[in-house]
């Protein structure tokens, strides 16, 4: 494939000095909308993603093109000129990283050009927009020869994301495909951003992913608005308790102050956020020790919390999820990602991934009307140059 994407951006841009470069999507194994809210989340970085092949230029030109986007067409900006441009489509997420970059300090010359191709299902909540971000910045590293760590990498996708696309979206996404190491998860403070990988052992079940083919944009979506509830709900917690975010909190510190939240939405958002951290950790320790059935019924119960105390999964996902809790071979099923559509994760026994596929599939097309796609997840290392 890397060499088809050569051939590609030669005939797009022409010939010279071209790098190729990868950055994964990822998924969360449990742990949701809990990043904002400074609770812990453990994802992992999947093997496939984002492969963009780049050639630097001599002028002030950044040119731009998708082979996912080939309708679009090549978008064309100057370094000296970095601002949000809804017709510029998808290349408003490097050029916000770019900017960033720029703003932070880093001396960025010259353009570049440069064509991408993710195998990530765009707005299937696996992060492509977050991987588009964390590969311009190991391109900008290697480029420009910039001393930087991959952690202030993450910090800067992120903040692009934040302050120049608009969505207020936590750092787990971006820190995941980072810090992403292969056949490892990571348990994720993102409170103080202290991590762990843990080796992700499930004897003889795998992950798989089951794509919805409902597709959801974090910037519609009531995703802001999830986080402004929240907020408010830590506020009034914080007239009485010394705590600087509801991840902060014990379930039962949250139980006997929960009636400070006014607003019963917001004590619902906030006994999400609450329960959801502490499910994370207990998670982990289950998974370490092998307890892979108790990890499972964490998974459940994650999605019923999302379901009804945070209320961001929809008729897709539910229906997803309910399917799978009553196929043969499953040991735990969650929906994935910021919900309103998107995609799941289960984990299932290997001798009954076909017919799970196959089961599921069918019922959910005779249900929903829609076709949806799975995917046998393997756990890949994070963004980096290729050789």
């Amino acid at each position: 494939m890397l060499k088809k994407l050569i051939n590609d951006f030669k005939e797009k841009f022409g010939l010279g000095e071209i790098k190729t470069f990868f950055a994964p999507g990822r998924v969360n194994l449990i742990g949701e909308h809990t990043d904002y809210n400074g609770g812990h989340v453990f994802p992992c970085a999947l093997s496939f993603g984002t492969y963009g092949v780049v050639r630097p230029r001599k002028d002030k030109k950044l040119r731009f093109y998708s082979n996912n986007f080939e309708e679009v067409g090549v978008i064309e900006v100057d370094l000296e000129n970095l601002v949000y441009d809804e017709r510029d489509h998808w290349a408003n997420y490097p050029k916000g990283v770019i900017k960033i970059f720029k703003d932070s300090g880093y001396d960025l010359k010259t353009g570049f050009d440069m064509l991408v191709f993710g195998n990530i299902p765009n707005g299937a909540g696996l992060s492509s927009s977050a991987s588009v971000e964390l590969l311009t910045s190991v391109i900008l590293k290697e480029l420009y020869k910039i001393e930087i760590e991959m952690i202030e990498m993450v910090k800067i996708s992120q903040k692009a994301e934040n302050e120049f696309i608009g969505v207020n979206c936590g750092i787990m996404d971006q820190f995941a495909i980072g810090m992403g190491k292969k056949d490892r998860a990571m348990l994720l403070d993102c409170n103080t951003l202290e991590y762990i990988y843990a080796p992700v052992e499930l004897g003889d079940a795998s992950i798989i992913i089951a794509n919805t083919n409902v597709r959801r944009g974090l910037a519609d979506s009531n995703y802001n608005e999830r986080r402004e509830e929240c907020e408010r709900a830590l506020g009034e917690l914080q007239t009485v308790l010394n705590i600087k975010s509801l991840g902060d909190l014990t379930i039962e510190e949250f139980e006997k102050n929960k009636e400070l939240i006014k607003n019963k939405i917001d004590r619902k958002r906030a006994r999400h956020a609450v329960y959801e951290n502490q499910r994370t950790i207990e998670a982990v320790e289950k998974l370490e020790c092998g307890n892979i059935q108790r990890f499972g019924q964490l998974m459940n119960e994650s999605h019923i919390s999302l379901r009804d105390d945070y209320e961001v999964t929809g008729i897709e996902l539910d229906t997803m999820v309910r399917l799978a809790w009553n196929e043969t071979g499953v040991i735990g099923a969650r929906m994935t990602g910021a919900g309103f559509g998107g995609c799941t994760v289960n984990i299932v026994k290997n001798k009954n991934i076909d017919s799970f596929i196959k089961n599921i599939g069918e019922k959910y097309k005779d249900e929903i009307g829609l076709t949806a796609d799975f995917y046998v997840a393997s756990i890949g290392d994070g963004a980096r140059e290729l050789i």
